[in-house]
C-alpha cells in the first residue's frame, strides 16, 4: 500500500469516527435510570455492550459475546440519519425499515471497504434475529427500555399511555434471546401494573 493509500484509508476511517460521534446527539424517548434527563444513542449503546459482558451468563450456550457487544456497538449507529423510532408508534415502525437500511449504507459506506463490510453484517444480524447473538443483543436492547420505566414510575409508559399488553410483546423478544432475562422482564411488567405504573 502506498503513502497516499494510506492516508486515504486513514481519511476514510477518520470520516466515520466524526459522523458517528452524531450518535450522542441523538435523544430516546427514555430517560436513564435515575429519571433525570432522556438518554442518547451512544450512552444507550455503551451501557448494552457493558451489559452484554457482565450477563453473559444469561446467554444461551455458545454464544459468542465478544461478537454480541460488537453489534451491540453498531446497532444504532443507523439513527443518526434515521432518528430513533419510538417502538410503540405503529406508524413510524412501518417506514423504519427502509430508512434504517438506506443509513446503514451511507454511515458504513463512508469506511473502506474491508471494514465497512463486517459493521455492515453486524447490523443486518441483530436486524435479522436469527442467531443466538443477534437474539441475545436484541434481548438486551428491549430489556432497557424496561428497567428504566420500571424504575422511573412508569415512565414513559405512562406518558404515552402503554399498556402491559403492549410490553410484554417485547418481553417475548426478549425471551427468545435469554429465558432468564425473559422471565425477570415479566416480573418488572407485573410489579409495574401492581404499583399503578403500567395499565392493563
Amino acid at each position: 500500500m502506498t503513502i497516499a493509500q494510506h492516508r486515504d484509508r486513514l481519511d476514510a476511517q477518520l470520516a466515520f469516527v466524526v459522523e458517528i460521534d452524531k450518535l450522542k446527539r441523538v435523544i430516546r424517548r427514555n430517560t436513564l435510570i435515575d429519571g433525570s434527563r432522556r438518554e442518547n444513542d451512544a450512552e444507550h449503546s455503551w451501557q448494552l455492550g457493558v451489559w452484554a459482558l457482565v450477563m453473559a451468563e444469561h446467554a444461551p450456550e455458545g454464544t459468542d459475546i465478544d461478537r454480541v457487544v460488537r453489534m451491540l456497538l453498531v446497532h444504532d449507529i443507523v439513527e443518526i440519519d434515521a432518528g430513533d423510532t419510538f417502538i410503540y408508534d405503529r406508524v413510524a415502525v412501518e417506514a423504519q425499515e427502509a430508512a434504517e437500511r438506506a443509513a446503514a449504507d451511507r454511515i458504513f459506506g463512508l469506511l473502506p471497504s474491508d471494514q465497512a463490510g463486517p459493521l455492515r453484517e453486524l447490523w443486518d444480524e441483530f436486524e435479522a434475529r436469527q442467531t443466538p447473538e443477534a437474539r441475545y443483543a436484541k434481548a438486551l436492547d428491549r430489556l432497557a427500555p424496561i428497567m428504566a420505566n420500571h424504575h422511573n414510575d412508569g415512565g414513559t409508559w405512562a406518558l404515552y399511555k402503554v399498556t402491559a399488553s403492549q410490553v410484554l410483546a417485547n418481553v417475548s423478544i426478549i425471551e427468545e434471546g435469554s429465558p432468564t432475562l425473559g422471565a425477570y422482564a415479566h416480573d418488572l411488567v407485573e410489579t409495574s401494573v401492581l404499583r399503578g405504573h403500567l395499565a392493563r
